[in-house]
Order: C-alpha cells, then sequence, then structure tokens
C-alpha cells in the first residue's frame, strides 16, 4: 500500500470513528454501513428494509446506520476499512472479490445461470452459503446475495446482434480477469475504467460502449450517449452484502441471529424491488430514444466455450464447482 493510500484509510478511518462517537448511544449497538449507491437504488431500499428488521428484532438494541453515495469512501476503500475493523459492513460486487475469495470468481462465468429461478436457488443453497464464508481468511464474511441482475452490452455505434458486432470494439469493463476474458473471447477489446469515470470515457470516446444491467444503464445516465442496448445477458454477477470478521466476532450469537435474519429477509425484498427496477429502466430508456434488442444467446455461448476450456484444465476446482451450480434444480 502506497503511503498515499494509507494516508486516504488514515483519514477515512479517524472520520468514521468521530462519526461513531458523536451519534453513540451507551444502551444501543450500532452498526455502520457504507456503501457506493445512491438512495434510490434497489440494494439501498434494501439495506434500509434489513436496518428496520434488526431494529424490530433487536427491540432497538442493535441499530444499523447507513452512509450511501460513497460518503465514507469508494468500494475499494470501504473494503479495506471493513478490514481493519473501522467500518462494519459495506457492498460490493462479487467480481471485486476475485482477489479476496478466488472460488467466487466463479459468478463471473459467463451463462452460468440459466434464468432468475436458477440464479436464486444458487444463492439460497449450501453452495451459494459456503462461498460467502470464502473471505474470512481475509477478516471478511459475507451475509447475503444481492441480485444485480444480468449484464449485457450498450453501444454508441450499432447493436450487437452476434458476436463479430463486436469486433474492434473497445468495451469497459469492470477490473476482473473474468470479464475481461468474455469480452476477448467475443472478439471485442476490454477497457477497465472506473463507473465514475466512465460516463465521459464514452462521451470521449475512450470506449465505444460498456457492459451492465438494466437499472444501472439507466441510473448512471449511460443512455444519454449509447443508443444500443443489445439484452445477451452474458453473465449475473451478484453483489455481496459484507461484514467485518472483527466486527462479526465482536457481536453475541443473539446479535448475530437477528443481524443474519434481517440480512436474508432483506435479500428477499431486494429481489422484488429489482424486478420493478429492471422493468422501469428499460421503459425510461426505451422512451429516450435507445433501441433495444434480443440477440440469439447461442452464438454468444459457443464463443465463451473456451473459458470452461480453458478453467477445466487450469483449475479443476472451479470448473466442478460450475458444473455444480449448473446442475442446480428448483
Amino acid at each position: 500500500m502506497t503511503f498515499r493510500k494509507y494516508f486516504s484509510i488514515a483519514i477515512l478511518s479517524f472520520l468514521i470513528l468521530f462519526i461513531g462517537s458523536c451519534e453513540q448511544d451507551t444502551n444501543v449497538k450500532t452498526l455502520r454501513l457504507g456503501h457506493g449507491l445512491d438512495i434510490t437504488h434497489p440494494v439501498h431500499k434494501a439495506m434500509e428494509f434489513m436496518a428496520e428488521k434488526v431494529k424490530e428484532r433487536s427491540k432497538g438494541k442493535l441499530e444499523i446506520k447507513i452512509y450511501p453515495s460513497q460518503q465514507l469512501g469508494s468500494e475499494r476503500e470501504l473494503l479495506e476499512l471493513l478490514q481493519i475493523g473501522s467500518l462494519d459492513i459495506t457492498k460490493v460486487s462479487a467480481a471485486v472479490l476475485e482477489n479476496f475469495a478466488p472460488k467466487i470468481r466463479v459468478f463471473s462465468l459467463p451463462y452460468l445461470f440459466r434464468d432468475d429461478q436458477h440464479k436464486f436457488e444458487v444463492f439460497d443453497s449450501q453452495i451459494g452459503k459456503n462461498l460467502l464464508q470464502e473471505p474470512e481468511q481475509f477478516w471478511l464474511r459475507g451475509l447475503t446475495y444481492y441480485d444485480a441482475g444480468f449484464r449485457s452490452f450498450y453501444t454508441k455505434s450499432k447493436p450487437i446482434e452476434t458476436p463479430e458486432d463486436l469486433q474492434g470494439l473497445k468495451v469497459r469493463v469492470q477490473e476482473s480477469a473474468m470479464a475481461i476474458s468474455l469480452v476477448n473471447n467475443l472478439g471485442g477489446s476490454p477497457t477497465p475504467i472506473s463507473w465514475g469515470e466512465l460516463y465521459s470515457a464514452l462521451q470521449q470516446g475512450i470506449v465505444d460502449g460498456a457492459e451492465n444491467n438494466p437499472p444501472s444503464f439507466h441510473t448512471s445516465r449511460h443512455y444519454e450517449v449509447c443508443k444500443f442496448y443489445s439484452l445477451n445477458e452474458h453473465t449475473a454477477v451478484p453483489d455481496i452484502l459484507l461484514i467485518g470478521t472483527k466486527t462479526w466476532d465482536k457481536l453475541s450469537e443473539q446479535e448475530q441471529q437477528w443481524l443474519q435474519e434481517a440480512a436474508d429477509e432483506s435479500a428477499i425484498h431486494q429481489r422484488e424491488l429489482w424486478a420493478d427496477a429492471e422493468k422501469e429502466a428499460l421503459e425510461v430508456v426505451k422512451e429516450a430514444g435507445v433501441e433495444i434488442n434480443r440477440p440469439d444467446k447461442e452464438p454468444f455461448m459457443e464463443m465463451t466455450q473456451p473459458i470452461y476450456d480453458q478453467i477445466q484444465e487450469s483449475n479443476p476446482e472451479l470448473y466442478d464447482l460450475a458444473e455444480r451450480i449448473r446442475q442446480v434444480q428448483p
């Protein structure tokens, strides 16, 4: 970690501790939850729902204070604050956890899930629960999954009807080895860019398009620049609600139960919120002049099959995990 980075984390830690001391009530245990989403996002609303349930179950003995919109730092900074115990809870994309828990990479594999029902069955299964515990050696513990829908391509100049349409296009991707590999296999040029810089990167032609779910395409206002949205639905990378193990271990068994049950309930509630947000997002961008198409997924699946072949050879354990997930039935 560079001195500048260390100094930044130290300042954020001090700020959070100062805020906590100002709000402290000796009769109430307060957990601080920081994240980067705005207050209209389905995940933020699910977190508010969780906070209500925790307060209700504990009869006010345990509370969650939420700081949205990067008030306490970026997603990466919040993750680091969790690890050192300066923050209690945050939300990250599963793709961000790949460096901390290699098995989490499985969620970034293309066409892993058949549909929403299959996806939710996996999240709620023992496989899903085991994966939530994977980052514990890095002082992070998963509480639950929040649905982040299926990711698809949106572009400035033309719709993506087949993988060949991605040839020569610079496509923004997350800083994920799997996301980079996916776009490479489809013939595009993967370009990692931070989410906050993407709008201007699209405007300036640094990239020709990006890939994400409908609500993110909508709320980011990327539809103002990209007028083609191709719902090929190549991946479904969930968000993961994390608590630092330093915080978790300080909670009593009763407090852990209150929190876990509230998190589980919020995940179910969030799925309903997400479905509504997806429907609204597609309606809004269509009214704004975006051309929405639904290409045949089969060619995309065929072009990305080499990713599975490579993993089978280089990482048999991850390949077996993917196969077990694919075989999960309702």
